[in-house]
């Protein structure tokens, strides 16, 4: 992300990506984003990035501030997000900005309800 854009780019999960998914490849990714909120940091982080409104960013330095972490925690949380996918982060000059991947709320919700109904 450079200069005055304030909006993460447009990575996103959709439910219809579930139409096409077998039974285990459900469970397989519902592990993955359930490991991704294991721990309550995590669970903050992305509490506060789905309350941002969608043209807003959140600077890493800015969930630091709000946190109770030191900054390399915080950055291990940051990390472990954005492999199990609930996050994107982008170079924004001397800051990393951050918001959900959009779609993740309703793609986890959905692909719980199907895992556990279908499993």
């Amino acid at each position: 992300m450079k200069g005055k854009n304030n909006t993460c780019r447009s990575n996103s999960v959709t439910i219809k990506m579930l139409d096409k998914a077998s039974p285990e490849a459900c469970k397989k990714r519902l592990a993955e984003l359930s490991k991704g909120l294991a721990h309550p940091a995590r669970v903050e982080i992305v509490r506060m990035l789905a309350n941002k409104p969608p043209e807003a960013r959140c600077v890493c330095g800015d969930i630091v501030s709000a946190l109770p972490l030191a900054q390399s925690s915080v950055s291990q949380h940051l990390k472990a997000l954005k492999e199990t996918g609930w996050i994107q982060g982008e170079v924004d000059g001397p800051c990393v900005c951050y918001c959900l991947v959009d779609g993740i709320m309703e793609y986890y919700l959905a692909l719980t309800k199907r895992s556990i109904e279908e499993g």
